[in-house]
C-alpha cells in the first residue's frame, strides 16, 4: 500500500500500482467525472498513469490553468492527427501546448495554404465528432524506435534517442498514435469545435536551429468556452493593432536592417528621445536612491569570462572570440564581472557597504535567427544593470530596497498589475555553489517577497547558474505579461573573484553581491511601452509633445515664436511647415500619436494663443499661450497618463 496525501491534509491508503483516475473514483464518481489531470509531487501528470510510491495529489478539474494546458495539448494530437490523414507523407515534429493556444510543427513536400487550414479544421471537426477513446501506452525505448521508424518519423526519432527513460509514453486515438509524456483528455469528443480555431501557419526551423530542416508550423488555439475564444480572438486582433514593429515603423521610432545585421536594433530621433526619456528618469531615481553610476568595456579578456563562469555554463549565448595581441577577447554578455573588478582595485571596509552601482550597459548574445522578434528577442541590448555589494548581515535589507524601488520604477510607467516570481536552482550540471548555500539564498529572497505581501509563484529550476532569483513581469492593457525586474542573489562570483571586505574584527569576510535589472533589457522594455500604449505615450514619455499647425504661410512666424517658447519651457515641439492644408496636418499628427495639436491662425496671433486639439480628436478651444505651456509642463512634471 502507498500513502497519498491531498490538498486538504488527509491521506488515503491505496494499492500500489493505483491510476490517478482510480483515486479520483474512490473518492466520488463526480470528482473523477470532472477530473481532467492531476499533479503529482509538484508534477502534472496524466490520469491514466499509476501511483508507486507515497506521494502528494491534487486532482485538477475543468476551470483551472492545467486542465486548459491539457485540452490544448490533446488538441495538437487532433490537429496531427487531421493532417496525417490529408497528407499521408507529413513528418511530426512537436505539438506543444503554449500560452493561449498551441502549435505543431510538420515536415511537408509543400507549404500550407490558407485553404489547407480549413481542410485540416474540418477533419478535426470528424475526429472530435467521432468521440475517439485516447489510450495510453508504454514500450521500451527499443520497441518505440522501431515503431518510429516503421513510420518514417525521423525527427521523433531523434527526440527518443535523447531521452534517458527506459520505458517512453504514446497517446494512441484512432489509427494516429504519437510520442507524448501528456497529459490528455479521455476521448477526442472533450474538445468542443465551435471553441477552437486554427489561426496561422508559418516557417519554424526544426528545434529553432536555422542549419536545420525549415517546418511548417500551424498555431491554434482551444478554450473550454467558445465566450473564452471569442474573447482572445478580439484581444489577438487587439494585440496585432498594437504590434511594436508596426507602430514603431509608422511613428518612425527604429528599425532593424539586414545590413547592420540581424537582431540589432537603430533608434530614430524619435525613438532616441522616447529611449533618453526612460533613460533620464532612470538615472534620476538611481542617484536619488543611493546608487552611483559606473561605466564598463564591451569587450574583454577570456580570462574574465572563465573566472565569472560564462565559458563554463553560458558559452552558447556568447559570441566567438575575437584574437587581440594574440589573446581572445569576447563581446561582453553580461556587465557584472566588470563591475566586480572595479570593486577590486581597492581594500574595502565593512562601514563602506553596501555599495550600490549601477549602469546602462550593452551586451550582446547569440540568439537564433528563428527567435529574432522587433525589439523583444535581438542580440544586442542595453541593461539596466546594478549590483549592490554588502555584507551577510545587509543582505535582506537590500533585496527589500530593490524590491520596492522596482515597483515604483514600474509605476511610474503607468503599470499597476504584476506577476512575480521566485527562481530556483536549476537542474544539476546548471548550477554553480552548495545545494546549501542555494537554499539559503532561496530562503533570503522568500522572505523579502512574503514582508511585501504580495502574491508570487515557484519557477522550479528557473534560477541563473549562480543564485536564484526573483522575476517581476508587468501586465499590459491586454493583459498580457512581459519580463522586466531580475533581483539575483549571488554567493559565487565573490568567491571565483575573491572578494573580499575588512570586517569590524579586522580580518577578511566574503560578502554577497546582489544582481538587479529593474526594467530589464532597454530595447524589450520600449517594446512593451509601444504595446501598452499603441504608440499613444503618456505627454512625459511622447517624442514629440505638440504639434504648431499654421493655417497658411502668413501664419507661420507666428507659429515660429510659439514653437520658440515651448522649447524653452522644455516641451518638445515643431511646426508644421509642409504645404497640406490644415486639416490634413491635424490627421497627420493625430496619426502620429502626437498629444496635442496647436493650430494658429489670425486670430490665435493676435490673441497670443492657440487653438487646442487632442490626439483623441477633442477640441478644447482656444487658450493663452502661457496657459498652454503651463498645462502641457504640469503633466510632464507629474508623469500624468492624462491630456489635460
Amino acid at each position: 500500500m502507498i500513502q497519498i496525501s491531498l490538498p486538504d491534509g488527509s491521506t488515503l491508503e491505496q494499492p500500489r500500482g493505483v491510476s490517478i483516475l482510480e483515486v479520483a473514483l474512490s473518492i466520488g464518481p463526480r470528482l473523477a467525472e470532472a477530473t481532467v489531470c492531476a499533479v503529482v509531487d509538484g508534477t502534472l501528470r496524466d490520469i491514466r498513469e499509476t501511483l508507486t510510491e507515497d506521494c502528494t495529489l491534487t486532482l485538477v478539474t475543468t476551470g483551472e490553468p492545467q486542465a486548459l494546458e491539457t485540452l490544448r495539448h490533446t488538441t495538437t494530437h487532433i490537429m496531427a492527427q487531421a493532417v496525417k490523414r490529408l497528407f499521408s507523407d507529413a513528418k511530426l515534429g512537436i505539438g506543444p501546448a503554449i500560452e493561449d493556444g498551441f502549435y505543431y510543427d510538420f515536415d511537408v513536400a509543400e507549404p500550407f495554404s490558407e485553404d489547407d487550414l480549413e481542410r485540416i479544421a474540418e477533419e478535426m471537426g470528424r475526429i472530435i465528432d467521432a468521440d475517439l477513446p485516447i489510450v495510453r501506452k508504454e514500450l521500451p525505448k527499443a520497441e518505440a524506435r522501431e515503431l518510429l521508424e516503421s513510420q518514417g518519423e525521423v525527427y521523433k526519432l531523434e527526440l527518443v534517442d535523447e531521452l534517458e527513460d527506459e520505458t517512453i509514453s504514446f497517446f494512441e486515438q484512432g489509427e494516429f498514435i504519437d510520442l507524448c509524456r501528456g497529459p490528455h483528455l479521455r476521448s477526442t469528443g472533450r474538445v468542443k469545435p465551435a471553441a477552437m480555431k486554427l489561426l496561422s501557419v508559418a516557417g519554424a526551423y526544426w528545434r529553432g536551429d536555422e542549419t536545420r530542416a525549415m517546418l511548417q508550423r500551424i498555431y491554434g488555439t482551444v478554450w473550454e468556452k467558445t465566450k473564452d475564444l471569442e474573447d482572445y480572438l478580439w484581444r489577438r486582433e487587439e494585440a496585432a493593432r498594437r504590434d511594436h514593429r508596426k507602430i514603431g515603423k509608422d511613428l518612425d521610432l527604429f528599425s532593424i536592417q539586414e545590413t547592420g545585421g540581424a537582431g540589432l536594433v537603430c533608434f530614430h530621433p524619435k525613438g532616441a528621445r522616447l529611449k533618453r526619456q526612460i533613460e533620464e528618469l532612470w538615472y534620476a531615481e538611481h542617484e536619488r536612491g543611493g546608487y552611483e553610476i559606473v561605466s564598463t568595456p564591451h569587450i574583454g579578456k577570456a580570462d574574465l569570462w572563465s573566472i565569472s563562469g560564462h565559458l563554463d555554463f553560458y558559452r552558447e549565448g556568447m559570441y566567438s572570440p575575437m584574437d587581440i595581441d594574440g589573446v581572445d577577447y569576447y563581446i561582453k554578455p553580461m556587465n557584472c564581472p566588470y563591475q566586480i573588478l572595479i570593486y577590486k582595485t581597492r581594500v574595502h571596509s565593512y562601514r563602506e557597504l553596501p555599495l550600490r552601482w549601477a549602469e546602462l550597459g550593452t551586451v550582446y548574445r547569440y540568439e537564433r535567427s528563428g527567435t529574432l522578434h522587433g525589439l523583444l528577442r535581438v542580440r544586442g541590448f542595453t541593461i539596466d544593470d546594478a549590483h549592490i555589494i554588502c555584507r551577510p548581515d545587509q543582505v535582506q535589507d537590500e533585496i527589500r530596497g530593490v524590491y520596492a524601488f522596482s515597483l515604483g520604477l514600474l509605476e511610474a510607467f503607468g503599470f499597476r498589475e504584476f506577476d512575480i516570481y521566485l527562481s530556483t536552482r536549476p537542474h544539476e550540471g546548471k548550477a554553480v555553489g552548495e545545494p546549501e548555500r542555494w537554499a539559503q539564498a532561496e530562503l533570503a529572497l522568500r522572505e523579502a517577497l512574503e514582508a511585501r505581501g504580495l502574491p508570487y509563484k515557484i519557477d522550479e529550476g528557473g534560477g541563473a547558474f549562480y543564485g536564484p532569483k526573483i522575476d517581476i513581469k508587468v501586465r499590459d492593457l491586454l493583459g498580457r505579461s512581459w519580463q522586466c525586474t531580475t533581483i539575483q542573489f549571488d554567493f559565487n562570483l565573490p568567491d571565483r573573484f575573491d572578494m573580499t571586505y575588512v570586517g569590524e574584527d579586522g580580518a577578511e569576510h566574503r560578502p554577497y553581491v546582489v544582481h538587479r535589472a529593474l526594467l530589464g533589457s532597454m530595447e524589450r522594455f520600449i517594446g512593451c511601452l509601444i504595446e501598452h500604449y499603441a504608440g499613444a505615450f503618456p505627454v512625459w514619455l511622447a517624442p514629440v509633445q505638440a504639434a504648431i499647425i499654421p493655417i497658411a504661410d502668413r501664419h507661420t512666424d507666428y507659429a515660429a515664436s510659439v514653437e520658440e517658447r515651448l522649447r524653452e519651457a522644455g516641451i518638445r515641439a515643431f511646426v508644421d511647415r509642409t504645404s497640406e492644408r490644415m486639416n490634413a496636418k491635424i490627421r497627420n499628427a493625430q496619426l502620429q500619436k502626437i498629444p496635442y495639436m496647436l493650430v494658429v491662425g489670425d486670430r490665435e496671433a493676435e490673441a497670443d494663443a492657440v487653438a487646442v486639439r487632442l490626439r483623441t480628436e477633442e477640441d478644447l478651444g482656444a487658450k493663452p499661450v502661457d496657459e498652454v505651456v503651463t498645462m502641457i509642463r504640469n503633466l510632464i512634471d507629474a508623469r500624468s497618463l492624462e491630456l489635460v
